[in-house]
């Protein structure tokens, strides 16, 4: 009488075994394709190839051709080297407002008379510190003096804004140190130096996101601050240098404009702010963190640039393409609003 009943007991537990193969594998394909920011990244470079082809069509002696490609990527390094840092502070559950005018600032600074005297490796170190320093602050602001970002960056973007203009009186100062003037004219292989300073900035950020501890403690912070404080993340520290690093970026974004313009102005970087964050929106990082991908925001930074580049093109007013912009940001958000409603049903 017993027996049977062992013999049920036995199997019991090949019962449940029996079924999980059947859901595991479409549900490993889901969270590959959609959290890992892959099928977003896809569908991005199918808006990049649609892009590409309204461009053939609508403007086919210009487009095309390879040095409207290089004016392109040209003019996305600079905005997507900020990109860079924009993602690393909102992955971690932040926002930077500031980045565009800690540009200007870094411009202005490094480009006064007194520290181009000294040459260009001081010119570039000035403006890393510039950018490093206000970085520093907002982190500091943020992470000990419980300020929200939005209210901390926001005063950050005016103080640099301000400081920009004092410095440079409201002028434009030129670039006459030679080195940094050819940054922007120097072609390795026929392609502009930026463009590689572009590729290292994304290479160097897209490793220490996704292959060091400094990236997975941001992702955990942004995803539950708390839960990472009680395994042993320093949440105030990380997200100091979190705002650090976007410093950076601005920093040697900075140089950049400085060389591609021949000029440190108060005037550089308007509204990059808000370039940089919509770029970031569209790649799939979500604004309360915790999720996101370095290459989703610089296809989101490609997509920006090529629209840019096909208004200019064909002659289109600015007016509409900034309302095709606003359009796209608010498409991406209700999808991402959409994609977590569904994750969680």
């Amino acid at each position: 009488m017993n027996e049977p009943n062992a013999t049920s007991e036995a199997r019991a537990p090949e019962a449940p075994e029996a079924h999980p193969p059947a859901r595991p594998e479409p549900s490993r394909v889901v969270r590959l394709l959609f959290e890992g920011g892959v099928g977003r990244n896809m569908g991005l470079v199918a808006v990049l190839v649609l892009l590409a082809v309204v461009g053939v069509v609508t403007a086919p002696r210009t487009f095309p051709t390879a040095s409207n490609l290089l004016t392109v990527l040209t003019s996305a390094s600079i905005i997507g080297v900020l990109t860079v840092g924009v993602t690393f502070v909102i992955i971690g559950g932040g926002i930077d407002l500031s980045v565009g005018k800690v540009m200007a600032l870094a411009s202005v600074w490094a480009t006064t008379v007194a520290t181009q005297s000294f040459g260009a490796l001081v010119m570039i170190f000035c403006a890393l510190a510039v950018g490093v320093g206000a970085g520093l602050i907002n982190g500091v602001l943020i992470a000990y003096g419980r300020i929200v970002p939005f209210i901390a960056t926001l005063a950050m973007l005016i103080s640099a804004q301000g400081l920009a203009e004092l410095i440079s009186g409201r002028r434009s100062q030129i670039v006459t140190d030679p080195v940094i003037a050819a940054i922007a004219s120097t072609r390795i292989l026929g392609i502009p130096l930026l463009v590689y300073i572009f590729a290292v900035v994304i290479v160097v950020g897209w490793v220490v996101l996704n292959r060091t501890t400094f990236g997975r403690r941001t992702f955990a912070i942004g995803g539950n601050p708390e839960a990472a404080r009680l395994a042993g993340v320093d949440v105030r520290r990380h997200t100091v240098l979190l705002y650090v690093v976007s410093g950076l970026c601005c920093g040697i974004a900075a140089i950049m404009i400085a060389s591609l313009t021949t000029t440190g102005s108060s005037t550089h970087g308007t509204l990059y702010e808000l370039d940089a964050i919509a770029a970031v929106i569209i790649g799939g990082t979500l604004l309360t963190g915790g999720r996101g991908t370095l290459i989703g925001s610089i296809l989101g930074v490609l997509v920006f640039t090529v629209i840019t580049n096909l208004f200019v093109l064909n002659n289109l007013a600015i007016e509409v393409q900034n309302i095709a912009k606003g359009a796209i940001i608010v498409v991406a958000v209700l999808i991402q609003a959409r994609a977590r409603r569904s994750s969680t049903t």
